[in-house]
């Protein structure tokens, strides 16, 4: 992987400053200021722009659902591939409410998809192994994955001049391996890590704790890269790459819920300077983002309730990315306002 250069805090004061000396009271636009301060830390400059957006929606199946871990079944991760192809997802409605593009990684589906033009193949194979019951993948097909969502994220900001990077998911499963490596990487009891996912009665919910219960017994790793092939997702994988490439080449990235902080989570356990550019999104009702938004320090823009996955947190905040580098850009001094130079 690209080596990430960590942000030069020594201009920290001097944007603050700008920030401060804009027409308003210090500190009257909260979470905002502080957004703007970063944003202008990640671009070097106290005039950034993020005006084209990406977003990336990894996609991948999981071995565990073998075991009921989900409501749903695997086939569902093709059908909904499909409908983001088609544009007709939640995410994909999002998207142009806020003005960006969406494109879909295969890192992991469990079918062949045809080509499609929003569509990027980078299958590493299809689907996970079983957890419950061995590893997940092999330290090779980790590397794959890592090395692909890295390749995919530099070349979205050095060949295609994307500004700012939203990360997001498809996977049935996807909330159990991510407890899984959540339990491990925060670490946490693997208890507060499970949550509900697509949705359980409360009999899945049971099977869903014992399931996970059983695959965590079986390997006690804690190493980032062990961690992520005992129990890890290509989808997670390949998002934990996108989010160093991203960083390695100085481009904020939008982390959505729970599946993306924990994948957030796993990149910054391999490259802690990956955090600066990191900008957690929303808190997601999903039990278990609380503790990995906590393991990785974050606190989110938003609480929505939300706990869909596909982006969409990551969307909503868009909006409010582009205000703060406005505020840098737009909003006049106050001495400006006061001597009338406007």
């Amino acid at each position: 992987m690209t080596p990430i250069v960590p942000l030069d805090r020594s201009q920290e004061a001097a944007f603050r400053a700008v920030v401060d000396g804009k027409a308003k009271p210090p500190g009257a636009l909260g979470k905002v200021e502080d957004l703007a301060v970063r944003l202008a830390l990640i671009a070097g400059r106290p005039d950034p722009t993020f005006d084209k957006a990406l977003l990336l929606v990894f996609a991948g199946d999981h071995g565990l659902n073998e075991s009921g871990v989900s409501a749903y079944p695997s086939a569902v991760t093709t059908a909904m591939v499909a409908t983001l192809l088609a544009g007709k997802a939640s995410a994909n409605a999002f998207a142009g409410a806020v003005g960006a593009r969406v494109m879909v990684v295969d890192a992991g589906v469990d079918a062949d998809l045809p080509p499609h033009p929003a569509l990027i193949d980078a299958k590493v194979r299809k689907g996970t192994r079983n957890a419950e019951r061995g590893p997940a993948l092999t330290p090779a097909e980790v590397e794959s994955a890592l090395a692909r969502g890295g390749a995919i994220a530099r070349n979205a900001v050095e060949a295609d001049g994307v500004q700012v990077l939203a990360v997001g998911e498809m996977g049935i499963g996807n909330s159990a391996s991510a407890a899984l490596v959540l339990h491990r990487l925060a670490p946490a009891p693997l208890a507060d890590c499970i949550g509900l996912g697509a949705g359980h009665d409360p009999q899945g919910l049971a099977r869903k704790h014992a399931v996970l219960a059983a695959a965590a017994a079986r390997s006690d790793a804690t190493d980032p890269r062990e961690v992520l092939a005992q129990f890890g997702g290509l989808e997670i994988i390949a998002m934990a790459g996108a989010i160093l490439g991203a960083a390695a080449a100085r481009t904020p990235v939008l982390i959505d819920g729970f599946i993306a902080s924990t994948a957030a989570l796993a990149a910054i356990r391999l490259d802690p300077a990956c955090a600066d550019f990191c900008i957690f999104t929303h808190r997601s009702a999903e039990k278990g983002h609380a503790v990995v938004l906590a393991a990785a320090g974050a606190d989110p823009l938003l609480d929505l309730s939300m706990r869909l996955g596909e982006g969409t947190g990551a969307l909503l905040a868009l909006p409010m990315v582009r205000a703060a580098a406005a505020l840098l850009r737009e909003v006049a001094s106050l001495d400006d306002v006061l001597a009338g130079r406007l």
